[in-house]
């Protein structure tokens, strides 16, 4: 209990948060944790705490918690996690910092993959004159990334963080309004100097521009990869869910997709996977009986039950726990839908290839009850085979139909 309790004692409220992030002297983390009871049907949780690196024991205090949260994650060998560490884009010499507190206190372990979020936060850093455009915040966030990639030799602390790190996601208020409409009209990144943030769409896609060419040269020469992995859908505007089709690996929250059917099909055709959080969400956004995860798991969207702000939102140490039993109780979900849920967890995460093999399967990446280890996932071969034929059926309507569309367009007047 000694963990949970040194992190509940020094988890700040939402004010003390937003003042810490604002002096730059703390690090935001989560934790994604793939829990299970029995054979690998994984399950996501999230666990938020700061950790502050920049303080004169140099973030010590705060690496003995997360080796203790490690050593609990080792001790189950059904359970990993995902910590969030955040770069903020405010100087050049983040990652120096972040990586060599890493290192220097090995909280490495083989239960945990790092994700990196990225607070959207330009403003009230050009608003202290700590960047003089956007572009500079991006150059801070990717540039030594591209350097350690070219030269891992000159950065190795980096260079070896960087293998524990799965993705990068983005934060912040969704429901901050921006009078911008982001379009190829729109200044370039060094154009961007006026103090307004840039929109939602804006940084979705500069962040995924900047992945994906890091992703190409970090394959090119044998080095791992990056999702991009952002919290869209919480709250704000519809068109945040049309920006992350466009450019996201997994979205976390996706409430707003219940406004617009047409974008819950392009989510399901394309099973882009979804973490959800009624509990979460039931303070501060929309109430757990209006919740649409059971409404998008029965229509085949790709969903997970997550936690997010556990210490805030739940009640006991199994947080995660909570989730699916309150989940389970209230909708009536049978022991089939709670396994689909936890088996979409693990396709979700970080977890290495090898890691997902060994946790729902060796086959995992076929489509349909081929896919499907049922000995690992609890997951019927009938529910995968109804799925898979649903999902193809689909498919064939939409090329039907372009191909009579087609048709039609060559046919003589």
């Amino acid at each position: 209990m000694l963990q949970y309790a040194l992190i509940k004692t020094f988890y700040p409220t939402s004010t003390s948060r937003m003042l810490a992030s604002l002096k730059g002297r703390q690090t935001f983390h989560r934790f994604d944790k793939f829990n299970s009871k029995y054979n690998p049907v994984g399950a996501s949780e999230l666990r938020e705490i700061y950790l502050k690196t920049d303080n004169l024991i140099h973030g010590e205090y705060f690496a003995r918690i997360i080796k203790e949260v490690s050593h609990d994650l080792e001790e189950s060998k059904y359970q990993h996690a995902e910590p969030r560490l955040s770069i903020y884009g405010r100087s050049a010499d983040e990652w120096d910092s972040l990586s060599k507190w890493f290192i220097q206190h090995k909280v490495h372990s083989t239960n945990m993959q790092w994700i990196i979020q990225v607070p959207r936060i330009y403003d009230i850093f050009k608003s202290k004159k700590l960047i003089t455009n956007f572009a500079k915040m991006l150059e801070n966030i990717f540039l030594p990334l591209f350097e350690a990639t070219i030269n891992p030799q000159k950065h190795k602390e980096l260079h070896v963080f960087l293998k524990y790190v799965t993705g990068f996601d983005s934060v912040d208020d969704e429901s901050k309004h921006s009078d911008h409409m982001f379009s190829y009209k729109s200044p370039k990144p060094e154009q961007w100097t006026e103090d307004e943030n840039p929109p939602y769409s804006y940084y979705l896609f500069h962040m995924y521009a900047n992945i994906m060419v890091l992703n190409n040269l970090r394959k090119e020469r044998g080095l791992s990869t990056f999702q991009f992995r952002p919290h869209c859908g919480e709250a704000g505007s519809i068109t945040h869910l049309v920006s992350a089709f466009l450019t996201a690996d997994n979205i976390s929250h996706g409430l707003n997709l219940k406004k617009s059917p047409v974008l819950q099909y392009l989510y399901y055709l394309a099973q882009v996977p979804i973490a959800m959080s009624p509990l979460s969400n039931n303070s501060l956004f929309l109430e757990y009986s209006k919740n649409p995860l059971r409404e998008f798991l029965h229509k085949g969207l790709c969903v997970s039950l997550s936690t997010d702000d556990p210490m805030q939102f739940h009640y006991t140490k199994e947080a995660l726990m909570e989730e699916y039993a309150i989940a389970a109780q209230l909708w009536k979900l049978s022991t089939c839908d709670v396994c689909e849920i936890a088996r979409n967890s693990v396709l979700q995460s970080g977890l290495s290839h090898q890691e997902k093999k060994h946790f729902i399967g060796a086959n995992y990446l076929k489509d349909g009850p081929e896919g499907n280890d049922i000995r690992r996932t609890n997951v019927a071969q009938i529910r995968m085979a109804y799925r898979h034929e649903t999902l193809c059926n689909e498919l064939s309507f939409l090329v039907d139909a372009v191909k009579t569309e087609e048709a039609i367009g060559t046919q003589p007047e």
